[in-house]
């Protein structure tokens, strides 16, 4: 049962500071002083009868109460977040948001053509992408920051109620400039690239991993690289013709396309890449749940 005389500012109050780990940081975002935010802390282990946090000249960090109590109110400001939409948005989508994660090696080519439909149609909602790495972006996934997330597998996530669905798989390729001073026409294996400049995906995203195996598998050792972290840049490089990159087909199948890129084809078999939907359906309000199951065709219930 709800209990009237609790103090809601100062739950906010602990969530932010057991957030960032410094009460600096927690007074910067709640815009208040750091003597308050002390306090207020101070008020809540008196309140509780039990310390809340470890201090040092580093910052604060969560005792095992601390844990505890942070998983109920969490759990609580993500329910009021999923409430608080609810009662805004309405059936009819005059109203509402969506914020969607995409990795920034996989970029929003996906789900682009998709935003454009929707937003055409519901102009009045309002859409946020944020492209980050994926273990970023599902602990913004796991703090209701955002409403889902478009990744690729595998996952590897330790959150509570977290559904992962399947939606494309996706080929990659090796790709250079239409009118590239690199002699493409030599390249026939995944051996002979050893001997040609390569832009690849950053180290441990999924598609890099991947790759890496080929190489390893066939004794390949690479010695003129570049490792870059968006797909976007990839694609910037080879039109700036410094390699042949490594990247998902859709992501320039234009480019391909109209002229611009050439595909290079060589004998070995490359990796396909699933892209996954992930999401928390509980804290799913309308706008993204219509979404999810009007344009991504994924059937919520």
């Amino acid at each position: 049962m709800y209990k009237s005389d609790i103090n809601l500012n100062l739950y906010r109050i602990f969530y932010e500071v057991a957030l960032s780990g410094s009460i600096s940081s927690a007074s910067k975002k709640l815009f208040i002083t750091q003597s308050a935010v002390s306090k207020a802390i101070k008020k809540l282990e008196l309140d509780l009868n039990t310390n809340l946090f470890y201090r040092s000249s580093k910052g604060v960090k969560l005792t095992e109460k601390g844990e505890e109590l942070f998983f109920y109110v969490e759990e609580a400001f993500n329910n009021l977040v999923t409430a608080e939409r609810t009662m805004i948005e309405s059936k009819t989508l005059n109203k509402g948001k969506i914020s969607i994660g995409v990795p920034s090696q996989i970029g929003s080519f996906y789900i682009f053509e998709d935003i454009t439909k929707f937003h055409k149609k519901y102009p009045n909602i309002e859409i946020t992408i944020i492209s980050k790495t994926t273990t970023q972006l599902l602990k913004l996934l796991e703090r209701h920051e955002i409403d889902f997330i478009i990744d690729t597998s595998p996952i590897n996530a330790k959150i509570d109620n977290i559904i992962i669905r399947p939606l494309v798989e996706v080929k990659n390729c090796f790709v250079a400039k239409s009118d590239t001073s690199i002699d493409v026409g030599k390249i026939k294996t995944i051996k002979d690239l050893a001997n040609y400049p390569l832009v690849l995906p950053i180290k441990g995203t999924d598609n890099r991993r991947q790759l890496d195996k080929i190489f390893e598998k066939n004794n390949i050792e690479l010695n003129n690289v570049i490792n870059i972290h968006t797909s976007e840049m990839i694609a910037g490089s080879i039109k700036k013709d410094l390699g042949i990159g490594y990247i998902i087909y859709d992501v320039i199948k234009d480019n391909v396309e109209n002229g611009d890129f050439q595909i290079i084809d060589i004998k070995d078999k490359l990796p396909k890449i699933m892209i996954n939907l992930v999401y928390i359906e509980k804290y799913l309000t309308i706008a993204p749940k219509f979404f999810i199951e009007n344009y991504l065709k994924i059937n919520i219930n």
